[in-house]
């Protein structure tokens, strides 16, 4: 098994354009990701939350993320979409994600075979990365 990440997407305005979902469909085709859990949250403006079916997000009848309909393996539950929710603001959505990383199983796998552990993990924030770049950059 690779490692598992999660990801919580907010969606300011409830507006979800759809332009990730294909790349994500792409992600799982070329076996990099597994999608073990995805499902999406609205936060109305007086703070209460409801969970959007996946077929269907955008209320127009035609199925947006069939594709992922079901994908429910359990571990999310409903203490982490109240955790996700507290995250977002009044009168947005999002889309909590978790997922294997394929790519990385042989490799953890070796790892583990070998009698090595993981001892930290963590997610470098993209503007963090810019930004040591662009100070790296003018550096004299």
């Amino acid at each position: 098994m690779g490692p598992i990440d999660y990801l919580v997407v907010e969606f300011p305005g409830n507006r979800m354009t759809g332009e990730g979902f294909p790349l994500l469909v792409d992600l799982v085709d070329r076996g990099l990701i597994r999608i073990l859990d995805l499902t999406f949250i609205r936060k109305d403006a007086d703070g209460s939350v409801t969970g959007l079916e996946i077929g269907d997000l955008t209320g127009d009848g035609e199925l947006d993320l069939a594709v992922f309909e079901g994908a429910s393996s359990g571990l999310l539950g409903q203490d982490d979409l109240v955790e996700a929710a507290a995250a977002l603001e009044p009168g947005n959505s999002a889309g909590v994600l978790i997922y294997e990383n394929l790519w990385a199983a042989p490799f953890a796998a070796a790892l583990r075979r070998g009698g090595a552990e993981l001892v930290a993990s963590g997610r470098i924030p993209v503007p963090a990365v810019l930004a040591a770049l662009d100070a790296a950059e003018t550096a004299p």
